[in-house]
């Protein structure tokens, strides 16, 4: 801690020797808990931020940085691309592939180590004070680590007693804070992924370009990213049968003529999805990101979500670090509800919709969007940020009542 940070914490915790007491605390420094320590920094608040990892760390991630997350991150942020995606082959459990193209950029491509210590860094030079190797055992809104009704504490593994106005848990799908608040999941699916060298030749190939391939389980689906000289090659699909996601990546990495190449990394990771009724709050206590259950249903793309939500998480917890009484912090924790669910909320509404219809019906998604115009350039608008899925579906009538019809039926 800075002395500057350590000295304004003591005086607001009443007398020299109290622990400081930070306005806004928050808990995982990946792109949620980056932009949420940014957005309470730059309102002038004291900001503590604790990542148990040391920066930067791999995170398992496609890294695919569409139009909404460039558009939610800090000004003036430099994005690392190591890509820029022009064209996109789709194809259907490795049969029927197409490649469509963009004059225009469809998305980035970054490595997670770099774009989230960027973030970081960000958050720090708005005056956000970085802690690592801080791994938090649990958090506490009474008892006798809090000194008042006004406080959070944050306890270590070590011991250690963390104080502050307000706590933003961003520390991912099974982390704490997410326990605390008392998340809940509908959605888990698993994500496996391996980072593939490549001889110059085979990156030539892959310049530009990504595949989609849409899977043979129920609603998976399998990605190549390309990042220089390596391949970001992955799958996804829901957790019950690890061995059969497994094989699927194996047979994806074959059919690509990638098998003869040793993996830098192979990871694995799963996603949730928060349910409709899931808590954004406890008390002084905020989720985001991850922490929260927040990404997009049918892709599992999470750091769009991760960025927006995280942003928001930091402006509402200025608010609740202010508030003076249980009843005020109650009231600015439901706006901060209210703000998440009526974006993102919205957009996971049409993407678990989009979901039912891609689990039904794979061939007939491939075939929208490699057949017809339109489809395609609703992909481009998404992916550039012009529009959201959810926004495809409010104006586009032939969109509304193809899911209305999907929804008869599962009904």
């Amino acid at each position: 801690m800075s002395s500057e940070n350590a000295d304004a914490g003591r005086e607001s915790a009443g007398h020299e020797n109290s622990a400081p007491v930070w306005d806004v605390v928050v808990v995982g420094a990946g792109p949620a808990g980056a932009s949420a320590a940014y957005a309470a920094a730059v309102a002038g608040r004291r900001v503590l931020l604790l990542e148990k990892a040391d920066l930067p760390r791999y995170k398992t991630c496609g890294g695919g940085i569409i139009g909404p997350s460039r558009d939610a991150l800090p000004p003036g942020f430099e994005l690392p691309l190591q890509d820029r995606v022009h064209a996109v082959t789709f194809s259907l459990n490795g049969r029927f592939a197409r490649t469509r193209r963009s004059k225009r950029m469809l998305f980035g491509l970054i490595n997670r180590p770099e774009f989230d210590a960027g973030l970081v860094e960000q958050a720090q030079k708005a005056g956000a004070e970085l802690r690592t190797g801080a791994t938090v055992a649990r958090v506490e809104q009474h008892g006798t680590s809090v000194p008042d009704r006004r406080t959070v504490a944050v306890v270590l593994a070590d011991g250690e007693v963390v104080l502050a106005r307000a706590v933003v848990g961003a520390d991912g799908s099974a982390g704490r804070i997410g326990a605390h608040v008392g998340v809940k999941t509908d959605q888990v699916d698993l994500g496996l992924e391996a980072e593939i060298p490549v001889p110059e030749t085979v990156a030539e190939d892959w310049a530009g370009r990504v595949h989609l391939d849409w899977g043979p389980l129920p609603g998976s689906y399998g990605w190549v990213f390309p990042k220089g000289d390596t391949l970001t090659v992955g799958v996804i699909s829901a957790r019950g049968d690890g061995s059969a996601t497994k094989r699927y990546l194996d047979d994806f990495i074959a059919r690509l003529g990638l098998a003869g190449f040793e993996p830098a990394i192979s990871s694995g990771h799963l996603t949730r999805c928060r349910s409709d009724d899931s808590p954004l709050s406890r008390g002084r206590v905020l989720v985001c990101g991850d922490a929260a259950g927040l990404l997009e249903p049918w892709t599992r793309e999470g750091i769009s979500f991760a960025l927006r939500s995280g942003r928001l998480a930091g402006e509402w917890a200025v608010r609740i670090a202010e508030a003076g009484d249980a009843v005020d912090a109650r009231r600015q924790a439901l706006n901060y509800a209210f703000a998440i669910k009526a974006g993102l909320g919205v957009e996971m509404a049409v993407g678990r919709r989009m979901l039912g219809l891609f689990e039904q019906r794979p061939g007939l998604v491939h075939a929208t969007i490699t057949g017809l115009r339109p489809a395609w350039r609703a992909f481009s608008d998404i992916t550039r940020g012009a529009t959201t899925l959810a926004g495809i579906v409010r104006t586009s009538p032939v969109a509304r009542r193809a899911l209305d019809a999907l929804d008869r039926r599962q009904g």
